[in-house]
């Protein structure tokens, strides 16, 4: 019996009361904010969290008001740091505002529609979920959405904000079929500790992986080799920000692909869609799995170029990695022709002037179904199908 070719691929994701990610959240729900009254707002914004302190900076131009101090606090509460217990609360952390206004300079450039930036934006989509997105992504938000759930709900009380999840998934042939590892470390209390107070008891260890693990992944994908890694420090009493410092931005492969593609560098939390960093990666996912539910490929990544203050990308690049049904330089042409790629365009397929982004700064921007995600949408592949195929199929040249 010949074996087939086997490869093994890790993506992580972390709890919306993980350091960085209650930053993300901050600073999307300035941008929301300001997008409510103001769609038209220019909004850089960064936070900054650490024992007892918030710092929010930035440079936003905009004609409305936010309170930046009860809006911090408002997502600090919601995210779950209500009990010193954790470390951190809500009501009696400092909440610094060091904002300031965009530079003329950037805004002479976005003012007659071009890019709020340089840089490189990337988009990537596959066939090997219904979610077009990398099984090991996806399994690890999956994770610590759950992780989120129990605790909010009551389910394991222990349970504190601050979480990370890591999945590694054992691949044959291309396919995902089996998953190797689970690595969950989760916030907790000091109740579940041993009696040596360093580690957790097996016991809850086991209510962890049956209250969060079975529940998200398919059975049918785990075996007796299948290994859990439940806290395997011992204990998680302090974490969130009393552990550690948390800056927006810092989630940036966490937020896309699980490293299974390419990041252009650029975070997206924080920043309008102005800024290709968040709006040109955005329509390159929407470009790359719109490919890929046309069956022009099994898999696609795509990558967007532009130059500061020009309209125009200076550059689109196709892979299908060997999985397409046409040249990929011959599908980039296509694309060139059946979307608008300025900042505008993109902001006006994408409807991206809506307060919608704080539910996008936790469990990942891509292979979502919330509605107001417009990039996740379908509605260009029957188009772009027609486009390739016409009115004749053409043979998949592999897989």
């Amino acid at each position: 019996m010949i074996l087939g070719h086997s490869k093994f691929v890790t993506s992580e994701s972390v709890t919306e009361g993980h350091p960085d990610k209650v930053c993300d959240q901050i600073s999307d729900a300035v941008l929301d904010e300001i997008m409510k009254k103001d769609p038209a707002g220019r909004v850089a914004c960064e936070s900054f969290i650490s024992r007892g302190l918030v710092i929010i900076g930035g440079e936003i131009t905009t004609r409305t008001f936010v309170d930046v101090d009860e809006l911090a606090r408002r997502v600090i509460r919601e995210i779950g740091y209500t009990d010193n217990s954790y470390g951190f609360n809500y009501k009696t952390c400092a909440v610094l505002n060091i904002i300031g206004r965009q530079s003329p300079d950037i805004s002479q450039g976005v003012d007659t529609g071009g890019a709020g930036d340089q840089g490189l934006m990337v988009g990537y989509a596959t066939k090997e979920t219904k979610e077009y997105m990398p099984l090991s992504i996806l399994l690890a938000h999956k994770l610590v959405k759950r992780l989120a759930e129990v605790r909010k709900k009551g389910i394991l009380k222990y349970l504190g904000p601050d979480g990370k999840s890591q999945v590694t998934i054992e691949y044959i042939n291309g396919k995902p079929r089996r998953v190797d590892a689970i690595v969950l470390s989760t916030q907790h209390t000091e109740e579940i500790l041993d009696s040596s107070k360093k580690r957790i008891t097996e016991k809850s260890k086991k209510e962890i992986i049956e209250k969060v693990i079975y529940p998200v992944v398919d059975r049918s994908m785990m075996d007796n080799k299948t290994r859990f890694l439940i806290n395997p420090t011992g204990k998680f009493v302090v974490g969130g920000p009393q552990s550690d410092t948390g800056m927006t931005g810092r989630k940036i492969i966490v937020d896309t692909y699980g490293g299974v593609a390419p990041h252009g560098g650029g975070a997206f939390s924080g920043k309008d869609p102005t800024k290709v960093d968040r709006s040109a990666t955005y329509m390159a996912r929407y470009i790359a799995k719109n490919i890929v539910a046309a069956d022009i490929a099994y898999e696609c990544t795509v990558q967007i170029a532009y130059a500061i203050g020009i309209a125009e990308p200076v550059g689109l690049y196709i892979d299908t990695n060997g999985t397409g049904k046409m040249d990929d330089d011959e599908l980039a042409k296509v694309i060139m022709d059946s979307f608008d790629l300025t900042p505008r365009g993109i902001i006006r397929k994408l409807k991206l002037r809506r307060p919608i982004y704080r539910s996008t700064a936790a469990y990942g921007h891509f292979g979502r179904s919330e509605s107001s995600f417009e990039w996740e949408k379908l509605d260009a592949a029957k188009v772009l199908r027609k486009k390739v195929f016409g009115t004749r199929e053409r043979t998949v040249r592999c897989r």
